[in-house]
């Protein structure tokens, strides 16, 4: 599978629902939506506000991921279906946590859907820290050609 490809497309798309989340919350704002803007439904902003916002970092985070496949294709080799996994769950699970928190919520605490938010950003450390591991090895050598020719007259 070509996880380079895989994650940009998730990455752009990514950010095109997310954006287009901010630009909705955007004009909520902007048409002074009461179910949005009223004092009783600040844990509502707040939460969709951090769905936007983790949203769009997170499929960021797709796209660079894809080019980082792309640049460095042998970094994570044998682990790029399970860090493509970990990717893809955090990208679904963190701002659906944040969202569903506010969809319903209680006494300016956010609802039951908040409750996705940590196993989302626990799939994202654990990715993030699996490609920082891969770059921190030294990559490994292409056999011993190259210094053989280089010790030549």
């Amino acid at each position: 599978m070509d996880y380079a490809r895989r994650h940009l497309q998730i990455g752009w798309w990514s950010m095109l629902v997310f954006a287009t989340l901010g630009l909705v919350l955007e004009s909520l704002h902007g048409f002074k939506v009461r179910f949005y803007l009223d004092v009783s439904n600040d844990t509502r902003r707040l939460m969709w506000t951090l769905a936007h916002a983790h949203g769009t970092l997170v499929g960021a985070i797709n796209v660079l991921f894809g080019l980082t496949l792309r640049v460095s294709p042998s970094i994570a080799e044998a682990r790029q279906q399970s860090l493509s996994k970990l990717l893809i769950g955090a990208t679904i699970l963190l701002p659906l946590g944040f969202f569903l928190g506010g969809v319903s919520f209680y006494a300016g605490d956010p609802g039951l859907g908040i409750l996705l938010l940590p196993v989302g950003a626990m799939l994202l450390l654990a990715a993030l820290y699996s490609i920082a591991r891969a770059f921190a090895q030294p990559p490994a050598e292409k056999g011993s050609k190259r210094s053989s020719r280089s010790s030549r007259p």
